[in-house]
């Protein structure tokens, strides 16, 4: 391929994105950024640039991120086994601390530094900055040996009961990228640990963004989750109980696509299950004609 045969692709590439950055500039973005993405180097640098060329564009990204790998090694490193129920981290006073120093003090000013370095504007907050996230202590209840219901304390974890995106509103009207840690803060002045996907679905409802993006380590939603090639590319809110109960969406698809219906009903304009371990993902998905993940409607 000669050099003005590749130029001419570049041009073709740009014209089929062109009408969907016209569409989308002036709209808002929540990106839930976690996964295997967050762990390779070349990965993070491509999902960082995606998320400027967004800015670049006219379009307000904001990203909320997790960080539960990075958590358990620094639990592993001090010696703390982490424990799970049903998916949640059994939080005490100890792991919140871990788990504020690894989300706040590590991962997040990465996230900002690694978008600053590319020219991007980006500002660094937790959900307890401004009262962004406010939560109370999430319950628990599980059937015990004998079958009965029995309430279990996961300590530090919250249930969002509030968001107040006035300061991520008045960060993205003046032109920053807002970068945000998926913990709350507690009107008993504690501070609790947010499941990062309910976390991110909540500020896009509050924010009534027009798309929610989850970037998981999975291609989307799979007829066959064997067979990477049958990705259902849209799910509609009403095929979601069929899809349960055809086992289609088993394991921890189900939380995702609940997720994704919570930010629906809350307003948001659709919700896109992306595999964060592609490079350039959110481009590919955005503004090519097929995509690549599965949108829920």
């Amino acid at each position: 391929m000669t050099p003005l045969d590749q130029g001419i692709d570049k041009a073709r590439i740009l014209i089929e994105a062109l009408p969907y950055i016209q569409k989308f500039a002036g709209k808002t973005m929540v990106i839930k950024y976690g996964g295997h993405a967050m762990l390779d180097q070349n990965l993070k640098e491509s999902v960082m640039l995606d998320v400027l060329l967004l800015h670049s564009v006219g379009i307000r990204p904001v990203i909320v991120h997790g960080g539960g790998p990075e958590i358990n090694t620094m639990l592993k490193r001090v010696g703390k086994e982490s424990q799970f129920i049903r998916g949640l981290r059994v939080t005490d006073e100890e792991t919140m601390e871990i788990a504020a120093m690894v989300l706040v003090g590590k991962l997040n000013t990465e996230i900002v530094s690694l978008l600053n370095r590319f020219g991007g504007k980006a500002v660094g907050l937790s959900g307890k900055d401004a009262q962004l996230l406010q939560a109370v202590k999430k319950p628990l209840k599980v059937q015990n040996t004998e079958g009965q219901l029995e309430e279990v304390d996961l300590g530090f974890v919250g249930e969002i009961e509030n968001v107040s995106p006035g300061i991520v509103e008045s960060l993205l009207d003046q032109g920053y990228i807002p970068v945000i840690s998926p913990l709350a803060g507690g009107e008993d002045g504690e501070s609790y640990n947010i499941n990062a996907d309910t976390a991110a679905g909540k500020v896009a409802e509050a924010l009534k963004a027009d798309k929610f993006l989850l970037l998981t380590d999975v291609r989307g939603v799979l007829k066959d989750v064997h067979n990477p090639d049958s990705l259902i590319s849209i799910v509609k809110q009403e095929d979601v109980p069929q899809l349960v109960e055809e086992e289609i969406l088993t394991g921890g698809m189900i939380p995702k696509v609940e997720c994704a219906l919570g930010a629906l009903q809350g307003g948001v304009g659709s919700v896109h299950i992306l595999d964060g371990r592609l490079p350039h993902a959110i481009l590919l998905e955005l503004f090519t004609d097929g995509g690549i993940g599965t949108m829920i409607v």
